[in-house]
């Protein structure tokens, strides 16, 4: 069988086109062996291919890759070509497609959120108006945002298609993703002209053909041909469809059922409360598990100890315990009241009882759940992470820490021996099988609540974190995957002066890319169990990431990697008076002592400079850290003194260069080192400056981002959310705009240089709009902060005359809820406190207790609850009517 591509792609000098496939003729889906089109005009390319149907398995699925002028590889959106030979006794087939571009607005909704849960339609049981024996054409076209009783329809020029009599258009039926209908061409006049239309299956009408010129179809494509005509979507000018979310972490629900944190189980709760309220997206933070120094620290939840398992918090322990054991959790019902009582989680208190009632369950279950087919299916799909996972916790265990370094055995991940290790022959196998009794559990419930969202037309969005805690399980059982030595974080911005250090290992992205990426496709595999879209944390970190050397503590000691360094040349060049100590040494002067020291000035010189270098042992912030730890002779303001001596360089240079070759350290214009320059060298080091961070990097961060971006995209059929915010390169709305991953809009973190506000009205379709997230105050407590700020956003933002109130008072609130819920982006997502911040009788009284995380604190306690139960939300009846009401009225 001969099989042609006409491709209508309006290409480009230097661009070239290829079709990847799932037969060997395309490359067996391997893009580099993508077969070649071959350009015919300005708007069409055209390949031929033999196919030998004895080999072919299953039907031709394909789709159309660009090479662009760079030699970057572009991925058309989708995975639903499709060519079933063996339905045609035709010797030949001819595709005539249109590239979908996967910036194209319509794409988001072959998602999984829509396609599963928000557009799932009922089939329309509508008779075809035209039965074909014989078949030479079939056309198809995709229209995702119909409503219920719409049905695509088709008319045009000459008999087979009813001269354009819209008492006669012939129907399309629903195929999947596309509205197919099969035709006998064989008789018409060619060119054919025609359009899809739209028609109502209730009233039984034609209702209108989509915009633009009519479709060509210029000529016959011979005897013994079938021709399929994929012809994108049919343009009817549909973007009006918008929803509301609501944003909260699971740890901060509450309920009457919870024991001391939200659980798995009162997501139904707040799925009731959303369908009460029109509210269709509920987005969760990170619910990994975390546990690795069995503390409080360990309510962070972007510091996953594995980035499959989930977060034995979560557990409902009344859940696994079931009739047979309930009196082992009736037992707790003293400790459980007490531990719900508070305004926030105790977490060390929850965990520790969570753990030790799960391992009772666990003993009084563990011969029958050994052999239940759920769990062993379970056990089989997941035994890839979940086997290292146990192991990880259980040596985590053995020797009291997650620093998998300083174990006394496995240190350094053995296959073999980790075999052994969780081998059910061992004595300690309870101690291994636990972990997957949690995991078995943990998923049930998630699953549980994710599907009870669904049936109730509610999405689940979840949250990918851009690192992973560095005592992890990923990092011990693959450590080349990671920059070990190097930490995370974020340069410094208008909240954290120091920048943002996380802790995590940065990704070595090369060793990845070396089999696929395959540890992030396995990651989105997992997310999909439960979630229909997520949000990818710091989507930056894809572009260029924040990396600190371990031997810093602030996050201003980081560069961002990859990036174009500076040459010694350019200095020179510029006739600046470029010394190597002078710049890539702290610069200390006696004068700069006094100014940071005052009258301790003698004793931090005695103990910690020779002269006026600092000593060996403290010439790195980690070792002043490690100081202060064990001697209290100096308080924090002197450690921070140090800190800020230590950054006080203007290049950090780059290891192998020979003192050729440097990076700028951020915000180098602070620095004691740069204020003490000669004007001229000022002035040009400052323009190298800006050129290096927001200019020269940008091509470079762009290509970064193609190569792990379009990949990991095309491997999900969820929905992609990116969290754009702080220093956003040129590049990066480009390229979450070509993929169609949704930018993130925040109204106090404008994008726009120079602007202090950020309007939603100005927002992107393809955006989620928010007035703040888990990392900001509140609406309430951002009013409180700033009276300056608030004055103009009151004046301009608002429309409001005079001074701005002293306290947000429930009306300011919900006009800036309305002014979300009017903006044009796809999705506004709330935090439920902003929500509850329009209602004055059942609002938190104090604004400053609803925060969720505060960035710059280096070491945050995340224990944020609600302080109303789900069940007593869903009773407020006032409150929830008057939301539904603004949600309807807003259109979303």
């Amino acid at each position: 069988m001969i099989l042609h591509f006409y491709l209508r792609y309006s290409s480009r000098f230097g661009q070239s086109l290829f079709v990847s496939g799932n037969a060997a003729v395309l490359g067996n889906e391997d893009i580099s062996k993508a077969f070649a089109l071959t350009y015919l005009n300005d708007q069409l390319w055209h390949g031929t291919v033999e196919i030998d149907q004895k080999e072919l398995e299953e039907p031709i699925c394909y789709k159309y890759i660009l090479k662009d002028e760079s030699g970057a590889l572009f991925s058309e959106f989708g995975n639903d070509r499709i060519v079933e030979t063996g339905k045609t006794k035709a010797s030949k087939i001819i595709a005539y497609d249109t590239w979908n571009y996967a910036g194209e607005y319509e794409n988001a909704f072959f998602t999984a959120p829509f396609t599963d849960v928000l557009f799932k339609r009922k089939a329309i049981n509508e008779a075809p108006s035209k039965k074909n024996i014989k078949v030479t054409h079939e056309f198809r076209v995709k229209a995702p945002l119909l409503k219920s009783d719409e049905i695509i329809c088709i008319s045009g020029s000459g008999a087979v298609f009813n001269e354009w009599d819209k008492e006669k258009v012939l129907l399309l039926s629903k195929n999947e993703n596309w509205w197919t209908i099969q035709a006998d061409l064989s008789n018409a006049v060619f060119p054919l002209g025609y359009k899809y239309g739209i028609y109502n299956s209730t009233t039984k009408k034609f209702v209108n053909f989509e915009d633009g010129n009519n479709r060509i179809l210029l000529s016959e494509d011979g005897t013994d041909t079938f021709t399929i005509l994929h012809d994108g979507f049919a343009k009817l000018n549909k973007v009006n469809w918008k929803a509301a979310g609501v944003a909260i972490p699971v740890f901060s629900l509450r309920s009457k059922r919870s024991f001391g944190t939200g659980e798995f189980a009162d997501i139904k709760l707040l799925v009731d409360w959303a369908k009460t309220t029109g509210i269709k997206m509920i987005q969760l933070l990170p619910v990994n598990d975390t546990i690795a120094t069995c503390t409080w620290k360990d309510s962070y939840p972007y510091s996953a100890i594995s980035a499959f398992a989930l977060h034995p918090l979560f557990l409902n322990l009344e859940t696994v315990a079931g009739k047979m054991n309930a009196d082992v959790v009736k037992a707790l019902s003293a400790k459980q009241q007490d531990l719900n009582k508070p305004a926030a989680i105790d977490y060390e208190e929850v965990i520790k009882i969570k753990i030790d009632t799960i391992r009772k369950l666990y003993q009084l279950q563990k011969h029958n759940f050994r052999d239940d087919i759920s769990y062993i299916n379970f056990f089989e799909f997941n035994r890839h992470w979940l086997e290292p996972y146990a192991a990880f916790s259980y040596l985590r265990d053995k020797y009291k820490t997650a620093e998998f370094t300083a174990w006394k055995t496995n240190a350094l991940y053995d296959e073999s021996e980790i075999q052994q290790l969780v081998s059910p022959t061992q004595k300690h196998y309870d101690e291994i099988a636990v972990h997957y009794f949690t995991q078995y559990h943990l998923h049930l419930q998630l699953k549980a609540a994710t599907e009870y969202a669904h049936k109730n037309g509610v999405i689940i969005k979840g949250d990918i974190p851009i690192g992973i805690c560095r005592n992890s399980a990923d990092a011990w059982v693959e450590p080349d995957l990671y920059h070990m030595n190097e930490q995370a974080g974020a340069p410094p911005d208008a909240f954290t002066a120091k920048g943002q250090n996380w802790g995590f290992p940065t990704y070595h992205w090369e060793a990845m890319q070396k089999d696929g990426f395959t540890w992030w496709r396995k990651r989105f595999d997992q997310m999909s169990n439960y979630f229909d879209a997520f949000r990818i944390d710091h989507i930056l970190g894809f572009f260029r990431i924040w990396s600190i050397p371990a031997h810093a503590v602030e996050g201003i000691m980081g560069r961002f990697v990859p990036a174009i360094p500076v040459s010694v040349n350019e200095l020179f060049a510029k006739n600046i008076s470029f010394e190597r100590a002078r710049y890539t040494e702290p610069y200390v002067t006696d004068s700069i002592l006094i100014e940071l020291f005052g009258d301790k000035k003698e004793a931090v010189k005695k103990t910690f400079f020779d002269g006026l270098k600092l000593k060996e042992k403290f010439n790195t912030q980690r070792k002043v850290e490690a100081y202060f730890k064990t001697n209290p002779a100096f308080d924090n303001k002197v450690k921070q003194g140090l800190y800020d001596l230590i950054s006080n360089v203007i290049f950090f240079e780059v290891e192998g260069s020979n003192a050729l070759e440097f990076h700028f350290r951020f915000s180098m214009q602070d620095t004691f080192s740069y204020k003490n320059l000669d004007p001229h060298s000022q002035k040009e080091l400052n323009i190298i400056y800006i050129d290096y961070f927001f200019h020269r990097q940008d091509e470079l961060w762009k290509k970064e981002a193609m190569k792990k971006l379009p990949g990991l995209k095309s491997s999900t059929s969820m929905l992609v959310c990116g969290e754009d915010l702080g220093m956003v390169p040129h590049c990066v709305p480009e390229v979450m705009e070509q993929l169609g991953i949704l930018s993130l809009e925040i109204q106090r973190m404008p994008k726009k240089t120079g602007s202090e506000f950020f309007h939603p009205n100005d927002a992107p379709y393809l955006s989620v709009v928010s007035p703040s997230t888990h990392d900001m105050s509140t609406i309430r407590g951002w009013w409180e902060e700033d009276s300056f700020k608030t004055k103009h956003f009151y004046n301009y933002l608002m429309g409001q005359a005079g001074e701005p109130p002293v306290y947000c008072e429930p009306w300011i609130n919900k006009e800036i809820i309305l002014q979300h819920l009017y903006s044009p982006a796809m999705w506004s997502i709330f935090q439920l406190q902003d929500l509850m911040g329009m209602n004055g009788d059942i609002r938190r009284e104090d604004p400053n207790e609803e925060r969720i995380n505060i960035p710059a604190e280096a070491e945050h306690y995340w224990n944020y609850r609600m302080h109303i139960n789900l069940e007593d939300l869903l009773n407020e009846n006032a409150f929830t009517e008057e939301l539904r009401d603004y949600i309807k009225a807003s259109g979303r």
